[in-house]
């Protein structure tokens, strides 16, 4: 196994780029390999990693279809319903909640 080459946050050389730069050209990796790190020093714990994509290699995003949106749509729908009370939160329910605030804290005053 290989290492990866690191480099510090906006240290890196021309033509890679993360992820999410990647999206915002609208692009997206394409099954090419990682070919770099970058990392980002915090002070108490380790530090923040992201992998870096050769932007030459990188392939157009592909576009939404009407069925891939209207899946979305219905899991994102879903999400908002309490399974507790059945209710529409308005809301996407935290999973860390897994239900609604008012089922979750129930003498808290609502609002």
């Amino acid at each position: 196994m290989t290492a990866l080459p690191v480099y510090r946050r906006r240290l890196a050389p021309e033509g890679l780029a993360t992820f999410r730069q990647l999206r915002a050209l609208g692009l997206r990796p394409g099954g090419q390999p990682v070919v770099a790190q970058l990392e980002r020093p915090r002070r108490r714990r380790g530090p923040l990693v992201a992998y870096l994509y050769r932007v030459d290699l990188a392939r157009p995003v592909r576009p939404m279809t009407p069925a891939k949106r209207a899946a979305l749509a219905k899991a994102n729908a879903a999400r908002q319903v309490c399974p507790e009370c059945g209710r529409d939160a308005g809301y996407r329910i935290p999973a860390s909640l897994s239900m609604c605030s008012p089922c979750a804290y129930p003498g808290m005053p609502a609002g």
